[in-house]
């Protein structure tokens, strides 16, 4: 039977990439017109940082948040919108002082990290579910912390879209789920190739699938080379693939992408070629149990 399938756009990301690849959008304005077109283009989620617009760095001011997600409101798309909540959790220790955080680490209360979320009550935030060395860095997720995001999330009628960078954080968000932090199948998403972390591959992305709850809808992606090879192994274990800038910057090798749009009809294609059929945002809302 042929099923649809949601395809999640992630436009921006974090990395420092704006300048490896000028399509990757930094101003509220670029990053609500590059989800909107994303969204034409098949994608039924779009996935949000923000940046400063004058160094193109991470940013957690909720002023650009609201900016860019007013701007993808007012234009008439029915989108769903999925805000990030990872920004404020990087620490690098300090050299001479390892027990302090060094001048590259970023840390944030849990309020400070869902602000924006509380106040402008997206369809779906991100919650990762755990602490993970990433790259030089280490990405600090306690479970204290992590139950106080949660709380503030269900709060405000929000969807927490529960990220997995390897089998531990899938246990713990199982377990947020038997104690009532997260409402039940729970929404995942299975993290891949990521530094430290689950690699991008087929055993890797089928026995976290194996671990899920039963009935929980899935997606999952691969960064930057392996990301439509990831594509295609979701489709075919049943769930829902991410593309976006913020995971890859290529449209194929040597090619860099010209858009958020152009990789969300490439994961269209692909959908498409294997017989199954691109969700739109009123079919995502019925999947995932959201109010149209």
């Amino acid at each position: 039977m042929q099923r649809k399938v949601m395809i999640s756009c992630a436009v921006t990301g974090s990395a420092d990439t704006p300048g490896r690849n000028p399509a990757v959008p930094v101003t509220p304005q670029q990053i609500a017109a590059s989800a909107i077109d994303a969204a034409k283009a098949g994608a039924a989620i779009v996935h949000i940082h923000v940046r400063d617009p004058k160094t193109t760095k991470p940013s957690m001011d909720t002023a650009l948040y609201r900016e860019a997600v007013e701007r993808i409101r007012s234009s008439g798309s029915d989108v769903l919108i999925n805000l990030t909540t990872g920004p404020g959790a990087r620490f690098t220790p300090d050299d001479s002082d390892p027990s302090k955080p060094g001048p590259d680490s970023v840390l944030k209360s849990p309020a400070d990290r869902v602000r924006h979320v509380v106040e402008l009550k997206p369809d779906i935030c991100s919650l990762d579910m755990g602490s993970l060395n990433m790259g030089d860095r280490v990405f600090v997720n306690t479970p204290k912390h992590l139950q106080s995001m949660a709380a503030a999330i269900k709060d405000a009628g929000v969807m927490p879209e529960l990220e997995v960078f390897e089998t531990g954080h899938l246990l713990l968000a199982k377990r947020f789920i038997e104690n009532g932090y997260v409402k039940p199948p729970g929404l995942f998403q299975i993290c891949l190739g990521i530094s430290w972390g689950q690699p991008a591959t087929t055993e890797a992305m089928a026995y976290m699938r194996s671990l899920l709850p039963p009935g929980a809808p899935w997606f999952a992606f691969g960064i930057s080379l392996h990301q439509f090879p990831m594509v295609a192994q979701t489709v075919l274990l049943g769930g829902h693939p991410r593309v976006g800038l913020e995971d890859n910057i290529y449209l194929e090798k040597g090619k860099l992408a010209p858009s958020n749009a152009a990789l969300v009809e490439k994961a269209a294609k692909i959908i498409e070629t294997l017989g199954d059929q691109v969700a739109t945002p009123k079919d995502a809302r019925q999947i995932l149990g959201l109010a149209g």
